[in-house]
């Protein structure tokens, strides 16, 4: 059957061919055939092109997210690439590299991601996905080939968004339960990105720029008073040290943490792009787990419960600093509104359903 579909694809044009491999109604043996035709180099035999995807993971090859990356390999292997990844602990290092052509694609943060592609550099807004059915929506919104386009910015394309769980606010102290009792203290914010900084110093806290490697050492030895980072941090970093008998988690999720696959173009055509993007989407479950798995227990007792009056005050602030970044053309203004829509599918009767700031 799929050599009979080969063989029809085959007497038609380049266009038609791209509209059978962006649709997902067809077969993904259909869909690679088509692909095959439209770029002979993607072709099965002994001279399949290589790519080299580079991998940032704090642990190196033995760390989970470069284990993650393992899998993608066989299914590239299906379009007919052959990929060679390459293990960073340093995501300044990995983005250099990609920036030089030395790395085919890269796996890092959707914080960094940014710089590549503002649309999907949104995603990890402050504030802007609530809970994990919220990230489950936006990223089978963003597999479908309508998006294909958005994921695309200059030489680069958004291969894939990985969830990494939400990030919350460490804090040496339990007294510092909002972010109005943040102000005064030394609060993380990462070395590359003066914005963050910036947001820091007008809420009054003081900036401390550390990269990911440090700041979990900053945390622990009281360099730093306040430290946002992922659930999976408290084990793999010991935030625990950091926290001791006084300090704590706040209970209200600041952000959603993603990875994402950034490739480039030219090495990875839009229709072999796609594929991926729909792979991680197919996969989101499997990837949640390795998160929760990873993460481990998180003891009750370092949750910082704040009541519903503290939660609108987050809600608030972190909704004014979205507005104020997308302003700035630091956040994009239609991820915002994406999510916006997100959020009040599910909570309809929520102000911003009707106020429609972002």
């Amino acid at each position: 059957m799929v050599s009979l579909a080969a063989f029809s694809y085959g007497q038609n044009d380049d266009a038609s061919l791209r509209a059978i491999a962006m649709n997902p109604e067809h077969s993904r043996e259909q869909r690679i055939d088509a692909i095959r035709q439209l770029y002979p180099q993607f072709a099965s035999g002994d001279s399949l092109p290589q790519r080299t995807i580079c991998v940032w993971d704090v642990m190196g090859r033995n760390g989970p997210v470069y284990a993650a990356a393992q899998d993608q390999q066989s299914q590239l292997l299906e379009l007919g690439v052959q990929i060679e990844l390459e293990a960073y602990t340093n995501e300044g290092v990995l983005t250099d590299d990609l920036k030089a052509g030395q790395c085919d694609a890269a796996l890092f943060t959707g914080i960094r991601a940014r710089e590549y592609n503002r649309f999907a550099g949104t995603i990890d807004a402050v504030g802007a996905i609530p809970a994990k059915r919220h990230m489950h929506m936006l990223l089978q919104v963003l597999a479908s080939p309508k998006m294909a386009e958005r994921m695309e910015q200059g030489p680069y394309v958004v291969m894939g968004v990985a969830p990494m769980g939400a990030a919350y606010v460490f804090v040496n102290d339990r007294s510092i339960s909002t972010l109005a009792k943040a102000s005064g203290k030394r609060i993380a914010v990462m070395d590359y990105d003066p914005v963050q900084s910036e947001m820091i110093l007008g809420l009054g806290g003081n900036p401390v720029p550390t990269s990911i490697v440090s700041a979990g050492s900053k945390f622990n030895n009281g360099f730093v008073d306040v430290l946002p980072a992922p659930l999976v941090a408290f084990h793999v970093m010991e935030l625990y040290h950091g926290i001791g008998e006084q300090g704590g988690i706040i209970d209200y999720p600041f952000s959603q943490l993603t990875l994402q696959l950034v490739g480039r173009k030219e090495a990875f055509p839009r229709e072999v792009a796609q594929l991926v993007r729909e792979d991680f989407a197919r996969r989101l479950n499997e990837i949640e787990q390795r998160v929760v798995q990873q993460t481990g227990e998180i003891p009750q007792d370092v949750w910082i419960k704040i009541d519903a009056e503290d939660k609108r005050e987050y809600q608030k602030l972190m909704q004014q600093a979205r507005i104020e970044l997308r302003d700035r053309d630091y956040y994009d203004g239609d991820m915002l509104r994406l999510q916006r829509r997100i959020r009040c599918k599910f909570e309809p009767t929520h102000p911003e359903c009707s106020a429609r700031l972002e």
